[in-house]
């Protein structure tokens, strides 16, 4: 399905999902996370800062980085906290 009206064109996949052109998002490095609204026949995406407990996330992942961390080792702590709870 292609829509067209003014400006960019965007495609749906069959899973009903759009990619965002690069160049739209060169001006929002660092962007994972957009609110997504509907107002009348539009689809309109504000940019969402993450942050935990009043810290960034850059903040959080320079935090673990500098604790020596790996991603390794977070997903081993996940894997045994589940492992516990399962066992609740």
């Amino acid at each position: 399905m292609i829509c067209q009206d003014q400006g960019e064109s965007l495609h749906k996949n069959l899973k009903n999902q759009i990619t965002l052109p690069k160049r739209l998002l060169k001006g929002f490095p660092e962007t994972d996370c957009f609110d997504i609204k509907i107002r009348g026949d539009e689809i309109i995406l504000k940019l969402v800062k993450i942050t935990i407990n009043g810290s960034t996330l850059e903040g959080v992942r320079k935090k673990i980085s500098s604790l020596g961390l790996s991603e390794k080792d977070i997903e081993e702590a996940v894997r045994c906290t589940r492992k516990e709870q399962s066992r609740s």
